[in-house]
Order: structure tokens, then C-alpha cells, then sequence
């Protein structure tokens, strides 16, 4: 089917670039969120990123402006109905997801697509939830959306396959590239990269290296353009444990155990970037390691 109008649920980091990106690619876009003032920030932010894109010549202003144009947005969910397309990118909880859902459905048309931005949870159990499990999929983007260039497919046990070709006809309208991944706890990226900071923060637990030493060592090491402490830190602590959680209860093995450090950082509200604190403290002008 043809996607013309596509909803974007959720107005912060990843909501806001998702819309930045299916504006840019032409499509027209509906934003909605509980906050009206989180919306009028998701446009200042895009506004204010598509004038670095303009900065580096790789678009233009006439580009700027009528991507701009195609970005309404609104408080009511029930005004995604008549979308073709409509993308959930709220809060890493399926309690929240599944009630935006059951919201939302009712005013759908009945051939509207709908999908999450989930990085973990089961499409299969959130597609259930809905009246439309054949046209439900993942369509997960990496952060910062406009930069990355992978999106994840995910499609869940009744996904059809006219619904797996249109999303990957739109990914490639949006000149990015998917991978297509099963169903199964957090997919492909989350599953091999949460693992990983885990560790990272365990070795920081066990006094094996400082916060610095571990992510100088990885960045250098291995060639990675952060350290998994700061990368964490940019992800989001909690966002790191709700999926670490998502891992351990769907694969019940004990390796992908949350260590007991980041729950205690998510516990004091340190989070990241997002509150000034995390494994490194952002409220300087440096950020300072926290440990």
C-alpha cells in the first residue's frame, strides 16, 4: 500500500526524529504527546536540526522549510485515525504501550499500519493487544534518528507480508537501511549491545577499572566511537535496565542479569545526560565521572 500521512507517538528524542525524518522524505506528519509544551519543543528541536543539516550542506533551506510544513501536531491521539502509518515511540514500558493501544485503535482506519519504536519488548504480545495483529510490526530506529542509518524490522508471529513490504519500501524512502530481525527479546541490536554495557558496568561494580580507564579502554581497544559507560549514559540508565530486565525475564538465563549497580544509579534518579548525572556528571562544563 501507499503511505501518504504517517502518526508519530511520543515527541521526545526518538518521537521528534522520527517525524524529522519522515518530514524530510516527504511524507506528511501528524506528532502527538500528553504534553502540549513537549510538542512545541519536539518542533523547535527539529526546526533547530535541520538547520545543522543545512550547515553542512546536506540539504537546503527550501528542503528545511517544506519538511517543516509537513509536521502538525496535536494532543489527541484520536486524531492519528486517519493515518496510513502510525509509529508509537513512547516510554520503554508495555503498560504504556498497550494502553496508548487500546486508546488508539477504536479510531483507526482499517487499513492504517501500526508499529512501535519498542527496542525490546515483544511485538508478537503488544500486537495481540491490538485489532490488527496482520498489519502490526517493530519499526525501531537507532537515536539520533536523522544520524543513524539502520532501522530494525521486526515482525511479529501474524505480521503479513504485504505490511513487512511496505515498511521496507518506506525505509528505503527514507535513504536508510533495515535489518530484518525475529521476534525475540530486544531483537538484534539491543540484544548483543545491552549485554555489553551490563558488563561494562559490572567491571566498573567490581573495581576491575574506573569509569574512565573502562571506557578509554573500549574506545581505543576496539575502536568504538563512545564508551559503553557513556554510551549508557546517552541511551538512558533506565532505558538500559528496562531492556536488560526485558533479556533476563524472556530468556531466563543469568547472564543478562541487570548488575546491581545500575539499578541503583536508575534508583537515584541518575539516568544519564537526560538528568545531568549518570556514570559521568554533566552539570560543568566537562562531564566528570560519577565513580
Amino acid at each position: 500500500m501507499d503511505i501518504a500521512k504517517v502518526g508519530v507517538i511520543g515527541a521526545g528524542q526518538m518521537g521528534n526524529g522520527i517525524a524529522h525524518v519522515f518530514a524530510l522524505a516527504g511524507y506528511d506528519v501528524l506528532m502527538t504527546d500528553i504534553s502540549q509544551d513537549a510538542l512545541e519543543k519536539a518542533r523547535q528541536i527539529i526546526a533547530g536540526n535541520l538547520d545543522r543539516q543545512v550547515t553542512r550542506g546536506r540539504i537546503d533551506a527550501a528542503e528545511k522549510d517544506a519538511a517543516l510544513a509537513r509536521i502538525d501536531t496535536t494532543p489527541s491521539l484520536k486524531d492519528l485515525g486517519p493515518c496510513d502509518l502510525v509509529i508509537e515511540a513512547a516510554t520503554e514500558r508495555e503498560t504504556v504501550k498497550t494502553a496508548i493501544f487500546e486508546d488508539l485503535v477504536p479510531h483507526l482506519a482499517p487499513h492504517t499500519i501500526l508499529t512501535s519504536n519498542t527496542s525490546s519488548i515483544s511485538i508478537t504480545r503488544l500486537a495481540s493487544r491490538t485489532d490488527r495483529p496482520e498489519k502490526f510490526m517493530g519499526f525501531h530506529f537507532m537515536n539520533p534518528v536523522p544520524v543513524m542509518q539502520l532501522v530494525e524490522l521486526i515482525r511479529g508471529i501474524a505480521t503479513d507480508e504485504d505490511t513487512y513490504q511496505t515498511l521496507h519500501a518506506v525505509v528505503e524512502r527514507l535513504g536508510k537501511t533495515s535489518a530484518t530481525a525475529e521476534d525475540f527479546p530486544a531483537f538484534i541490536v539491543n540484544r548483543i549491545l545491552m549485554p555489553m554495557i551490563n558488563e561494562a558496568v559490572y567491571t566498573l561494580y567490581e573495581g576491575v577499572g574506573s569509569v574512565q580507564s573502562i571506557d578509554q579502554a573500549m574506545k581505543l581497544g576496539t575502536n568504538h566511537p563512545m564508551g559503553p559507560l557513556e554510551l549508557a549514559d546517552f541511551i538512558g540508565l533506565d532505558t538500559c535496565l528496562a531492556i536488560m530486565n526485558v533479556l533476563h525475564d524472556g530468556l531466563a538465563d543469568t547472564k543478562y542479569r541487570p548488575c546491581p549497580l545500575l539499578t541503583k544509579y536508575v534508583e537515584a534518579g541518575w539516568l544519564g545526560r537526560k538528568t545531568q548525572r549518570g556514570f559521568y556528571d554533566y552539570r560543568g562544563e566537562v562531564p566528570v565521572p560519577t565513580r
